[in-house]
């Protein structure tokens, strides 16, 4: 039987649109009044709804004010692209050692089901299997910790409309970034498994702030990420001495 759509539902996902689409553009503020005469509903689930958008981020509520629709600052997503390049990269790392042929198949599979939805077109399909390959990448380290806190970083930009599919690179190009990450865990090449992963992220995070810079906002220079390179242990690599 299926869930039954609310008022709700409806506003929520109205409004959610207008803010990914920008016509809701970052900064605008909007009372509930006007939403609600806009939506044609009454105030209520108008209410429910930007509680609900607050609570993935996409807004915050200024008392006595209205609704301020929330962008995605440089700032929000180069934290959010550190904090994987310290999970992912000594993940992909310990991969490359520790998965089993079981493990290396299923991320193949994943690889082959990205292909396949590339070829297709189906871009819901390729972003469900890149978040599934990322995810059969980190259960090898047997860290559910890990999982969650990578798939909420994930969440908590996706969530706000930030993505580099037919913005910054199509899913061919992304595609391309995750073959060699694949490749390097079969190969059991956990120096290789790691640059791999740390390229792929780096470049997306670089392409993410690029997208979402402003003239009050700019994105960072090339090499934002070496401090964490020289601070990060991952195989074939030597921890940097304490300063």
């Amino acid at each position: 039987m299926a869930a039954r759509t609310t008022t709700t539902d409806r506003v929520f996902a109205s409004l959610r649109e207008s803010i990914l689409s920008g016509e809701f553009p970052a900064g605008s503020l909007h009372s509930i009044y006007r939403l609600a005469d806009l939506l044609d509903v009454s105030r209520t689930p108008v209410r429910e709804a930007v509680l609900r958008l607050a609570d993935v981020g996409l807004v915050t509520i200024e008392r006595n004010r209205g609704v301020r629709i929330r962008g995605v600052s440089v700032g929000d997503i180069r934290a959010v692209f550190e904090l994987r390049l310290m999970i992912e990269v000594p993940a992909a790392a310990y991969a490359a050692a520790h998965a089993s042929d079981a493990e290396v198949q299923l991320l193949e599979a994943e690889l082959d089901a990205m292909r396949e939805a590339a070829e297709r077109g189906d871009e819901s399909r390729f972003t469900a299997h890149d978040k599934a390959l990322h995810h059969a990448v980190g259960d090898i380290l047997g860290n559910a910790r890990a999982q969650h806190e990578v798939a909420a970083l994930r969440d908590s930009i996706q969530t706000r409309g930030a993505s580099t599919l037919h913005r910054s690179r199509g899913m061919a190009e992304i595609l391309d970034e995750h073959v060699p990450i694949v490749e390097a865990i079969a190969a059991r090449d956990s120096g290789a498994a790691a640059a791999r992963m740390e390229e792929h992220l780096v470049n997306t995070g670089a392409l993410l702030m690029a997208q979402a810079a402003t003239p009050d906002d700019a994105a960072p220079e090339h090499g934002w990420a070496d401090r964490l390179r020289a601070r990060l242990y991952v195989a074939g690599r030597a921890a940097s001495p304490p300063e």
